[in-house]
């Protein structure tokens, strides 16, 4: 079921609404990187001298610029722990636009969804964004000292989170709060493998740029299928 809801939202990227938010979350994306290195490149000017001297070797004038370039790599592993927030935000800013581009196509006939209100999706994504921070702060501990295991802890970490925010936020546009909790309850350990699959690439520079849209497409399939609502068989292919 997982598979199926997760191959179906990629076989929709084509999408003019799916290439629209894709458009933002690059932009937003690579303007954060930007910011970051333009922070990182900042501190590297102000604590490392142009140019100094060492013994035996003389005057040295490019550590400043070795470090600089150095920053670009760091920026793109930095990525995977950016898109984890940028995921969280995209999530609560443009569910509607995937959801609705991911329902006309698979699910046609359905009633409006409620859809989520500006200020409901921002409490939303804050509460999330912060829960999101606090507990890989803490899981960094885990991360450094789990040696080659770091990636696992990472993925089951942010599975488990990302399942219970994506499955709640996919379920109230058809519910009510305790009507999303409820579907959540019931069905945590498919939403948990869920929010693993989308972790997995989050760890993958460049592609976890395509996490936002992809979970938020998968999350929309698996609540239609969970609720044991079929997809329109002349809309799959």
């Amino acid at each position: 079921m997982i598979l199926n809801a997760f191959f179906k939202a990629l076989g929709q990227l084509t999408d003019s609404r799916f290439l629209g938010v894709l458009g933002l979350g690059l932009l937003l994306t690579v303007g954060l990187l930007v910011g970051f290195y333009a922070v990182f490149a900042g501190v590297v000017g102000w604590f490392v001298p142009d140019t100094f001297s060492l013994p035996w070797i003389g005057e040295v004038n490019w550590i400043d610029n070795a470090l600089t370039i150095a920053g670009i790599p760091l920026m793109l592993v930095l990525s995977i722990f950016l898109m984890v927030p940028v995921s969280a935000a995209f999530m609560g800013i443009f569910l509607d636009r995937v959801s609705d581009a991911v329902e006309d196509r698979h699910y046609p006939g359905l009633p409006e969804a409620r859809g989520l209100g500006i200020g409901e999706a921002l409490v939303d994504v804050a509460k999330f964004l912060g829960i999101l921070t606090v507990v890989n702060l803490i899981g960094l501990i885990f991360y450094l000292i789990s040696g080659p295991f770091a990636p696992i802890v990472f993925w089951v970490v942010n599975g488990i989170l990302i399942g219970r925010e994506y499955g709640q936020m996919v379920a109230l546009r058809r519910h009510d709060a305790r009507g999303a909790a409820e579907f959540r309850k019931r069905n945590r350990p498919t939403l948990f493998l869920a929010g693993v699959l989308m972790a997995v690439p989050l760890t993958i520079p460049v592609v976890n740029i395509l996490v936002p849209i992809l979970g938020a497409a998968t999350f929309t399939h698996l609540y239609h299928m969970l609720s044991g609502r079929p997809s329109s068989p002349s809309q799959t292919a």
